[in-house]
């Protein structure tokens, strides 16, 4: 099972135009059975999918799964999971998440060939203090949710060291060995990190970074071909 993670600046390429079509080829390429986003959907106004439902149907063979959002976003607070065909959801829920500024995560459980896997999506704060509350938040609800299950969590932490958030997840989960995947067109940070529970096994991982990613969006995806 390949889980690809990519922060996609709402599809505002390095051009500074929208365009959707590039981040479904960069998707197209990474070729992920899961896709968690973040800046799925643009900031202002009715918060309409950068990447139109319509289009991802048709060009990604993608569907988004269904957290409740409104007519025309793509996930929460800019949070998306994208699922192929051979993915079904059993459940999905928001994670309501302390902030300043509108700031969440998303929780799926998703059944693959029987096999059930729990991933989670998010995009922390930029202020240090808010990644730490909001890093303890995510776990508090894994530590709450009904049944337990093999675990990914992926996203953009906003945060440049193993400090932070990271070293709050790092205390229960490991984390995915990931290269620098920001900026994208010369990365240095590593914003976009990966961690894994018991029960998932990491086989490899790393950053795609064809010459279409470097253009289609500030950041790089990032991947895991994971057994669980």
């Amino acid at each position: 099972m390949l889980i690809a993670s990519y922060n996609i600046r709402k599809a505002i390429a390095a051009d500074r135009r929208r365009r959707p079509e590039r981040i479904l080829d960069v998707l197209r390429e990474v070729g992920a059975d899961i896709v968690v986003l973040q800046e799925a959907d643009r900031r202002f106004g009715a918060r309409e999918a950068a990447l139109p439902p319509s289009m991802l149907a048709e060009h990604g063979g993608y569907r988004p799964v269904p957290f409740g959002m409104r007519d025309g976003s793509l996930g929460w607070h800019g949070n998306a999971i994208l699922v192929g065909p051979q993915v079904t959801v059993s459940r999905c829920q928001p994670i309501h998440l302390p902030a300043l500024e509108p700031r969440g995560a998303v929780l799926a459980d998703l059944m693959v060939g029987g096999t059930g896997l729990r991933v989670v999506g998010m995009h922390l704060d930029l202020s240090g203090l808010w990644r730490r509350r909001q890093a303890r938040a995510v776990l508090n609800e894994l530590a709450h949710q009904p049944q337990p299950l093999p675990t990914l969590l992926a996203g953009d932490l906003n945060e440049w060291t193993a400090g932070g958030g990271v070293k709050d997840f790092n205390h229960q989960l490991r984390q995915v060995p990931l290269g620098p995947s920001f900026h994208a067109r010369r990365p240095v940070g590593r914003l976009d990190r990966m961690f894994v529970s018991e029960g998932v096994t990491v086989e490899a991982s790393g950053v795609h970074s064809s010459l279409l990613a470097r253009t289609a969006s500030d950041h790089l995806p990032v991947w895991a071909r994971i057994a669980f």
